[in-house]
């Protein structure tokens, strides 16, 4: 299996792409990042790729694995993202 493309790779393949500087690829990446970091409660999407969203979970039982003893699991938000269907289609192909 091949490694992830680091921070480094993705903005170098954008810089060469779109012909820019590396240096103005990099901050690109680096605001995107922040933007959707600032963003992600009202939801943010990247068109084509997916969306970023804060969930609520809901308090629930549990069992702990090297016990077997039943644990609550209290509620708690996350963030999710959720894969758009172009994505899903342009990597897994369609059905």
């Amino acid at each position: 299996m091949a490694k992830a493309m680091t921070k480094s790779q993705i903005a170098d393949a954008l810089a060469k792409k779109v012909d820019l500087k590396k240096k103005v690829a990099v901050q690109f990446l680096e605001e995107l990042a922040a933007l959707a970091y600032k963003e992600a409660k009202n939801a943010f999407t990247l068109p084509g790729l997916g969306k970023l969203v804060l969930v609520n979970r809901k308090a629930r039982m549990g069992r702990n694995p090297q016990t077997g003893e039943a644990i609550k699991i209290p509620a708690k938000k996350v963030v999710k993202f959720r894969v758009a269907k172009a994505a899903k289609e342009a990597i897994l192909g369609k059905k």
